[in-house]
Order: structure tokens, then C-alpha cells, then sequence
């Protein structure tokens, strides 16, 4: 089921996607859904962010050939933007890279999770672009300065809660139109179920947070006029131009 949030006269507002239409509900957090009845054609929908946590948490060496383990940093969650929307690469400071990672979405309080109940914390799951200026890794070991710029988290283009295998997912970025990555979650040095395992461990996570689970190799370099699509195989395609 997918699960996206929308933007409506109103304000934005969480929907459902059945029968080619989006239907508004209540609380994406809230077991069953309460539907207000209210709907929007897919065509005509305008897609936010599909999630707008409280707290993102990225995940660093956890990709291809990291010689360290997993260590876990904030991300502002005022970097957070939606499919669609520019992202304005902060320049004169060095190489700014994309990263198509998978995205977990928290669905209720977790804290010291295990590998056998770890999914159980989890709503769904989103496609994150985790832009980078990475020269700036040199001298900001918190990943404050590289990852902090205006749109740097874009999370959509909506949350599927009914991923068959998180831990086999494949990604797929394209730049101008031109493969330039293919790989996945199956990659990834630490699986996607000891990630959340990892962090909950330090972290009580809450409904609507959001886990960012490495680059498996997904890390490319871009410059301003390039538009990126990040497809992850059974949840869709966020798409974005740097600016």
C-alpha cells in the first residue's frame, strides 16, 4: 500500500493510494486508517515529502568496501524535501555528490529493537536522496556542514508499506537520462534489519522518523542543471534537479 502526503487548500494532508485515486485519511500512524472520505485523482495530486519526521537519522560507513563500522548521525530535518522540488547545491566548497539510499519510515515507538522484531517498528519504506558536499567530510566529522544544505534529504515520492524483501532492493540512478549506478540494499555492508537494531539501540525512535540506510555504491558527483531519478525497485522513482 502506498502512502503519500499531499498538498491540499487545506494544508498538506496524508492520503492512500486505491482505484487510481488518492483518499485522505486521518493518521497514517493509526491502526486501521480512518478515511474522511475526501479524494484526489493521482493525476492531480501534488506530492510533498512523504514523510515529515521529527528526527533523521543517517547511517556512514555502510556502503560498498567500508573499512569501518556503521556509525549513526543526525540529519536536519530542515533538510527535508519532496519529489519534484530543486535542490540548490551549496557551491565553492567542493564536490557535491547525490545518494540514493533506501529509507526506512518508523511506524510506532522503538527502542532496543532485535533482528527478529526489528521490521515490526516499521510503517513503511521511502526512496532518500542524501545530497552531499563530501569535501567538507575532511574537516566536519558530525556531518553538519556537507549535509545541511537547503533540500538536501528529498524523501517521496510516496512511503510503501508492503515492501516485499527491504533487504533486497534495488536502486537504480539516472542522471540527464543516463544509467549511472545500479546496485541495492542487498549491498549493504550492514543489513538494513541491523541498522535499526544499531540505532535503537542509542535511540528511541518515534512514529514518522526516519533511518537512512547507507549508499550501496549509489554516491555520484553532479553539478547544477542535472537532473537525478532515484528508482527503488518496488516503491518508485523520486526525482529532482540540482540547482
Amino acid at each position: 500500500m502506498r502512502i503519500a502526503r499531499l498538498d491540499t487548500p487545506t494544508g498538506p494532508r496524508h492520503a492512500v493510494a486505491l482505484g487510481g485515486r488518492w483518499h485522505l485519511i486521518m493518521d497514517p500512524y493509526g491502526t486501521p486508517f480512518v478515511y474522511t472520505g475526501e479524494s484526489i485523482s493521482e493525476g492531480e495530486a501534488v506530492l510533498l515529502a512523504s514523510v515529515d519526521p521529527r528526527v533523521v537519522v543517517g547511517i556512514g560507513h555502510n556502503k560498498p568496501g567500508a573499512a569501518l563500522p556503521m556509525q549513526a548521525w543526525h540529519k536536519s530535518v530542515h533538510t527535508v524535501a519532496g519529489t519534484g522540488d530543486d535542490i540548490p547545491a551549496v557551491r565553492d566548497v567542493g564536490t557535491v555528490n547525490i545518494e540514493g539510499e533506501l529509507a526506512v519510515v518508523i511506524g510506532r515507538t522503538a527502542s532496543n529493537l532485535t533482528l527478529a522484531n526489528a521490521f515490526e517498528a516499521v510503517l513503511g519504506y521511502t526512496v532518500a536522496n542524501d545530497v552531499t558536499n563530501v569535501d567538507q567530510g575532511a574537516i566536519d566529522e558530525r556531518n553538519f556542514q556537507g549535509k545541511s544544505g537547503t533540500n538536501y534529504t528529498p524523501l517521496g515520492p510516496w512511503i510503501e508499506t508492503e515492501l516485499a524483501d527491504p533487504e533486497n532492493v534495488a536502486t537504480e540512478v539516472v542522471i540527464n537520462g543516463a544509467v549511472v549506478a545500479q546496485s541495492g540494499s542487498f549491498n549493504l555492508p550492514s543489513s538494513v534489519a541491523a541498522t535499526l537494531v544499531y540505532v535503537t539501540r542509542w535511540l528511541t525512535l518515534e512514529a514518522g522518523d526516519v533511518v537512512l540506510t547507507g549508499a550501496p555504491g549509489t554516491d555520484i558527483a553532479v553539478t547544477p542543471g542535472d537532473t537525478v531519478d532515484i528508482t527503488l525497485a518496488g516503491i518508485g522513482t523520486l526525482r529532482n534537479t540540482i540547482v
